[in-house]
């Protein structure tokens, strides 16, 4: 598998960055691409294993070794087909994905592990550069009719696996264009949104139908697609925010990071706005939440022209190390830091906001916080505690609230009388993907809570499979880890 002494050969490389003061100018992709001999010398670092790993850490099982391989042997057409099968968007994951198959690469238990992803994004992007992605139009239709429910992976991964079924598959989407938090969540210097279009433009030639500006549960009832279609997949996102507890939460200046980020990526698009703009430029901004949307709001603030940009995490700074109690393979909750963090935000750890004060008119003025600790108890969960004598208060004019989703809308549940669980996700077992209602089935965040890209679409072919054997008896559709067969 590539070249036996690689991995002893070539150090890890990765894509450089264009300089700070010349990518915050705009909202374009800023990486710079390997040349192709260095990527080829990426792909001969894949050991020979004799237990992959990489397979188990992907939740696509993504055939890993194999497009590494060929990439060594600069096969790159046949490193595309091999992607392809089992992964719809190796685009989107490429660029976005956190690369779970690289924290299981064997490799990784002593060196650098193989640059799984950056291989991945190079191959699809060469794909595409040759015209080696094409429409995979059916050759037989048949009469069946299936609403997916919601355009972001997910539904994009079920709705594409539905029509190479044969299906006549109709996507469902809320807003004036397909994508979902691909689109609007995303920001363009992550992924500029012309990537999402020319799959899009693919998957019509495809057959698929797409219906944007059309919220199902409101503009049409659940129960209407339960007439007019054969199946339902309902593949919408985690929507339902986490907020903050606080005094004075409710200030004008603290706002939602899925406010925020929409409105400045349909700004970038030229999409015109409603409402009051909301923008850090010339402000002190804060940003409380210190995942991948954070990161986001810190990288389009700092575009926006924000004078400064400090991000706060509950959680203690952690090692970039691999920690104890977290081995190989598994995910570890190790420090990582985006490129975003690199543009000039001043990050604290172990804090935790008490309180917003605002002006007589109930603008944001300033946040008050103090410093915790995670107090550890034997066979109990670690405890949160204020530490005496630490409050601090800073002054800013825009809080941006990264906490996360707790679950999904439950509208569309209540029209379906689906079950739900206690973190109001619809109720469905990864064995199947079926509801409590025949015919409904659901996949995404809408099911497992908020998750990554590469776990959406690996249950939206999942489930496609399932709704493909609900349909007609049997499935020819791959589940995870199997390539793609022959289309009917």
């Amino acid at each position: 598998m590539g070249k036996i002494t690689g991995f002893m050969e070539f150090d890890r490389k990765d894509e450089a960055y264009a300089p700070v003061e010349e990518r915050i100018k705009n909202y374009k992709e800023f990486t710079k691409p390997l040349k192709e001999t260095e990527l080829k010398d990426q792909g001969a670092r894949c050991m020979d294993c004799g237990i992959p790993f990489c397979h188990s850490g992907c939740p696509l099982g993504n055939l890993i070794p194999d497009f590494n391989d060929a990439v060594y042997r600069g096969k790159w057409e046949q490193a595309a087909e091999i992607l392809h099968s089992t992964n719809n968007f190796p685009e989107f994951t490429g660029r976005l994905c956190p690369a779970p198959c690289e924290e299981s690469c064997v490799l990784g238990i002593n060196e650098d592990p193989v640059s799984i992803e950056n291989i991945e994004k190079n191959i699809v992007e060469t794909a595409f550069k040759n015209g080696w992605v094409k429409p995979e139009i059916p050759v037989k239709r048949t009469d069946k009719k299936v609403a997916v429910v919601g355009s972001g992976p997910a539904g994009l991964a079920a709705a594409q696996q539905l029509n190479r079924a044969g299906h006549h598959v109709t996507v469902f989407e809320r807003d004036e264009k397909p994508g979902g938090l691909l689109r609007y969540g995303i920001p363009d210097f992550k992924m500029e949104k012309n990537i999402i279009d020319r799959r899009l433009d693919i998957m019509e030639q495809e057959g698929i139908e797409f219906k944007t500006g059309i919220h199902v549960s409101v503009d049409v009832t659940a129960e209407q697609l339960q007439q007019d279609y054969d199946s339902i997949v309902l593949c919408g996102g985690a929507t339902v925010r986490r907020n903050l507890p606080i005094p004075a939460s409710d200030a004008k200046g603290v706002v939602q990071a899925m406010d925020f980020l929409p409105q400045n990526n349909r700004k970038v698009d030229g999409i015109p706005y409603q409402g009051e703009e909301i923008s850090a430029k010339g402000k002190k901004v804060i940003v409380i939440g210190g995942g991948d949307t954070g990161s986001d709001c810190i990288g389009t603030s700092i575009r926006q022209g924000a004078i400064s940009v400090t991000n706060f995490e509950i959680m203690p700074k952690g090692s970039t190390a691999r920690p104890e109690g977290q081995p190989w393979p598994f995910w570890p909750m190790r420090l990582r830091t985006s490129s975003s963090h690199k543009e000039g935000a001043e990050r604290v750890f172990s804090i935790s906001t008490k309180r917003f004060n605002t002006d007589k008119d109930g603008n944001l003025k300033s946040l008050v916080t103090a410093e915790v600790e995670w107090v550890k108890q034997p066979g109990q969960r670690p405890v949160l505690k204020e530490v005496e004598g630490t409050e601090k208060e800073w002054e800013c004019d825009l809080v941006l609230l990264a906490l996360g989703f707790t679950g999904s809308e439950t509208t569309i549940a209540d029209q379906l009388h689906l079950e739900m669980d206690t973190r109001t996700n619809i109720k469905a077992s990864a064995a199947d993907y079926k509801t409590n209602v025949p015919g409904v089935f659901v996949a995404g965040d809408q099911r497992r809570g908020q998750s990554l890209i590469v776990w959406a679409i690996s249950e939206g072919r999942q489930a496609a499979h399932y709704v493909d054997q609900y349909l007609m008896g049997k499935s020819d559709l791959p589940l995870k880890g199997e390539g793609d067969l022959p289309r009917v």
